[in-house]
């Protein structure tokens, strides 16, 4: 089973939450590291004071000084550093003084000398449980007994530092664990409260009903992130309203559409068996009927063609088809209805070569040209003008006749619309028929259009011309 995506809100909360968290620790982290360098450099200076002590000690001795006198003197030197242990000896190795409790021996053997104690050339060692931060230098003496090199180790007990540091991290650690929980409270609360237009929108929009499609929501009254959506919802609801409303008057139709021939079925029947007929009678009706049935399975198979075309499922044949022959085909099939009518059937232009399925075509080219012949005058004619320009080609229906207002021109091509609903149904065809040539202009890549003057009626069709009949 696929999980549930995270909700906004807790997204938005863990990624924030967490951000704060990083900012908030490494903001421990530099106070604590700032804090532990200021400790150190306090460290630096005592023992660099220190030093400074013992140097003008060692300075100021003369060179007959007694062995207690000495040591008098190394201790009093640093008076006032009570934290500090120094150790004093000579090049060899010989120790000279050392503060008392102190043991600086192994440190000063294993620690490494340098010319000038900073924070990068301390070090710190643990002796007895007590931690030391010092440095091992060089220092020569001129006096002292007599000229030489001295080694002076000096150190200072840090662990006052230390203490005060663990007890800092902790401290440091509980402040950010509860500013983390804080700050992650306060943003969940901004993101829900961040939402709540958003959840007022899901209220609007569950009210909604098929029968109020006509709602529309404020994009004036949303936070600006969310106006494209609202305005995407609402075109998207007008989209629905008008498929709503087109089903609505497609089901109106086909009930009106059917219920005609179907009366007619049935009041012929009843007139048929209201008393005994002849053959030549019963056939008549039957005749009667064969072209009721053959007008509803035709209005089926139109509207199953568009259905197929609603969703997909027309798949055309593509051949190279010629259509000034496609037209000629038609002129000859439509030559007897067009010399009942008195309508002259003209063509121009020339050889013009599209790719499309021929069956397709034909049917939209036949529903044009029996629109065409039904409306015009007798003794007037209809023109079928074919043209190539670059890559397209057209073939335009013209014929004189009742002109077709703008306002109809714009729903000329809708299922089962007639410019003039006065006209009896059952005489005029299915209305299903410019339908059907724009669902098969449109799967064949092309556009339809209709224009109505006082001269003439034109249905233009325009498909993508074949490669090789582009000049």
């Amino acid at each position: 089973m696929k999980r549930r995506p995270a909700s906004l809100a807790v997204r938005l909360t863990v990624s924030i939450g967490a951000v704060i968290t990083v900012v908030l620790l490494t903001f421990g982290w530099i106070v604590e590291r700032s804090i532990n360098n200021h400790f150190i450099q306090q460290d630096v200076d005592e023992l660099n004071a220190v030093v400074q002590a013992l140097k003008h000690t060692l300075a100021t001795l003369p060179p007959d000084i007694a062995p207690a006198e000495l040591n008098q003197r190394f201790a009093n030197a640093v008076s006032g550093h009570h934290n500090a242990q120094y150790r004093i000896s000579s090049d060899s190795g010989a120790l000279i003084y050392a503060t008392p409790g102190s043991n600086l021996d192994r440190f000063a053997q294993i620690a490494q000398p340098v010319e000038k104690i900073t924070i990068d050339t301390v070090g710190i060692w643990q002796d007895h449980g007590e931690t030391f931060r010092g440095a091992v230098l060089r220092s020569g003496s001129d006096s002292f007994p007599a000229p030489r090199t001295l080694t002076i180790a000096v150190a200072t007990g840090i662990n006052f530092h230390l203490h005060y540091l663990d007890s800092f991290r902790d401290y440091l650690r509980i402040i950010t664990v509860a500013a983390c929980l804080i700050a992650i409270l306060a943003t969940w609360l901004a993101v829900h409260q961040g939402h709540a237009p958003i959840r007022r929108i899901s209220r609007e929009i569950r009210k909604i009903r098929s029968d109020q499609l006509h709602i529309r929501l404020e994009p004036q009254a949303v936070p600006t992130e969310l106006v494209e959506l609202t305005m995407s919802f609402n075109g998207m609801l007008e989209r629905l309203e008008d498929v709503f409303r087109r089903l609505s008057d497609f089901s109106g139709d086909i009930a009106h559409e059917l219920r005609t021939p179907i009366t007619n079925l049935k009041t012929q029947t009843e007139v048929a068996l209201s008393q005994s007929r002849s053959v030549e009678q019963y056939r008549e009706i039957l005749y009667s009927n064969l072209e009721e049935y053959e007008r509803m399975a035709k209005m089926v198979s139109d509207m199953l063609f568009l259905a197929k075309a609603d969703n997909n499922l027309l798949k055309p044949e593509l051949v190279e088809i010629d259509l000034e022959a496609e037209i000629k085909v038609l002129f000859d099939y439509f030559s007897a209805w067009a010399e009942e009518r008195e309508v002259q059937l003209h063509a121009v232009g020339g050889a013009v070569l599209v790719r499309g399925d021929r069956l397709m075509i034909r049917r939209a080219l036949s529903n044009l040209l029996s629109n065409a012949i039904r409306y015009t005058p007798r003794g007037r004619s209809v023109t079928a003008s074919l043209n190539l320009d670059a890559d397209k080609a057209s073939v335009c229906i013209a014929n004189p006749g009742p002109i077709i207002t703008p306002e109809h021109l714009t729903h000329i091509f809708e299922r089962f619309y007639r410019p003039d609903s006065s006209r009896h149904r059952s005489s005029e065809g299915s209305g299903l028929g410019l339908a059907i040539v724009k669902t098969i202009v449109e799967a064949h890549g092309g556009r339809v259009s209709a224009s109505s003057t006082a001269d003439a009626t034109r249905f233009e069709v325009v498909f993508p011309a074949a490669q090789h009949s582009v000049r």
